[in-house]
């Protein structure tokens, strides 16, 4: 068997378990989910040799301790996986769930009735964690799950795939409702995005040339999670105290992420009272400062912000500045150069903030508070399988809903169309 036949015979078993998973009552998925806890919790040690081996070949490759980190899974991230899937378990079950009703004057009775997608494919790469936390999603919300990991990550990705089949073998669910594709290489990829017969969306994680990869090739519906280019706006009227804190906590604690604010964007009228202690802190952290001229002014001797680093997600501990002459401008400044994804105003004005809140264009729109609070869990819906950054169907941390579609349910008596 080719590598090709052996990625068809996987996706259509995950088709047919699909069918079966969609009937399957939420006291049955809950069942699961508790013994794949217990699973892990019996193969905590093996997890670890597993990973380590990933992690052994990376640092003999050179990979950066950024990829390193990602890849790397401990005591601390198991016991996160482990809560994940606790919170995903008292998550309450989307389908079946009904969304609107109505009763036509010719006695039809229509119901819009949410139901799981089918199967999705998950296509990333050096995060293992994203192999638990996607398939419990999945799971939960009555999908069956097609995983493409990474090859950095391939041991630890099949170990949790096998606890993950042992478990749903256990609770008498369909085995084939996860599977993971190792087969094939790179050119699988681009194989996968060809089969919308059994697929039905497709979710990327991962860096810019990977989306753009799924994006270009697929045949199939995707849900994609594009660059956070994050701003953060300190209005005329902000508490000083609280921006400093706010911005501060939205670059550095942890500037990896794509919701960690890249720009931030100051009121001239309070640029001078704001700016220097707010250098002062980024200095501290040893966050590079990049600004526009007027910034320059205020705090000397940082880099001139170019073009392109307002259209840039650094990940890092750097971070660009401008100031703006009023809150018109700060909107216009984040809908051109923003990703749609995470953007926040601190100030005390209820109608600056109404104002930013209505008219920036993103995800999440923040008042108040830090960019780095979009988040599947810290927005209470358990796990997530990724922040979408598209408008149509989900949009922001995608938990259980986004999973699922609709349907409609019509009740009649015998009605005719005339």
């Amino acid at each position: 068997m080719d590598w090709k036949e052996k990625i068809i015979l996987d996706v259509r078993k995950a088709k047919e378990a699909s069918f079966i998973l969609s009937k399957v009552k939420t006291e049955e998925k809950n069942m699961f989910l508790n013994k794949l806890i217990e699973k892990i919790e019996e193969n905590r040690e093996k997890i670890i040799k597993e990973n380590q081996k990933d992690v052994d070949k990376c640092l003999k490759r050179n990979y950066s301790s950024a990829f390193i980190d990602r890849l790397k899974i401990d005591e601390k991230r198991i016991d996160k996986m482990i809560k994940s899937i606790k919170d995903v378990i008292a998550l309450p079950d989307p389908v079946g769930k009904k969304i609107w009703e109505t009763e036509r004057p010719n006695g039809l009775k229509i119901e819009r009735i949410r139901v799981p997608i089918g199967v999705i494919g998950i296509i990333y790469e050096s995060r293992p964690d994203v192999t638990i936390e996607a398939s419990i999603l999945c799971i939960k919300s009555g999908n069956s799950v097609i995983l493409k990991g990474g090859k950095e990550a391939k041991s630890t990705n099949l170990i949790l795939v096998d606890i993950m089949k042992s478990a749903l073998m256990e609770t008498k669910l369909p085995v084939d409702s996860v599977n993971i594709i190792t087969a094939g290489g790179r050119k699988a990829v681009k194989y996968i995005l060809k089969l919308y017969q059994y697929i039905d969306l497709i979710i990327p994680r991962g860096g810019e040339s990977l989306i753009k990869t799924v994006v270009e090739n697929s045949y199939i519906p995707v849900i994609k999670h594009y660059a956070g280019v994050c701003h953060t706006y300190v209005d005329k009227d902000a508490n000083l105290e609280m921006a400093w804190k706010v911005v501060l906590n939205a670059k550095v604690q942890r500037p990896a992420t794509c919701n960690a604010t890249e720009t931030l964007l100051v009121h001239k009228e309070i640029a001078e009272k704001f700016l220097p202690k707010m250098a002062e802190l980024f200095r501290m952290h040893k966050v590079e400062m990049r600004g526009c001229d007027e910034t320059r002014k205020i705090i000397t001797g940082i880099k001139e912000a170019t073009e392109d680093d307002w259209y840039t997600e650094y990940l890092d501990l750097i971070i660009s500045i401008k100031i703006v002459n009023n809150i018109e401008e700060a909107i216009e400044h984040i809908n051109k150069y923003g990703t749609h994804h995470s953007d926040a105003i601190i100030t005390e004005n209820k109608e600056s903030a109404e104002k930013f809140l209505r008219e920036v264009d993103s995800a999440a729109v923040y008042h108040n508070a830090s960019t780095r609070f979009t988040d599947g869990g810290e927005f209470g819906l358990g796990a997530e399988i990724g922040i979408s950054t598209d408008k149509i169907h989900a949009r922001g941390p995608m938990g259980l809903e986004e999973l699922t579609t609709y349907k409609y349910v019509i009740h009649g008596n015998g009605q005719i169309r005339e």
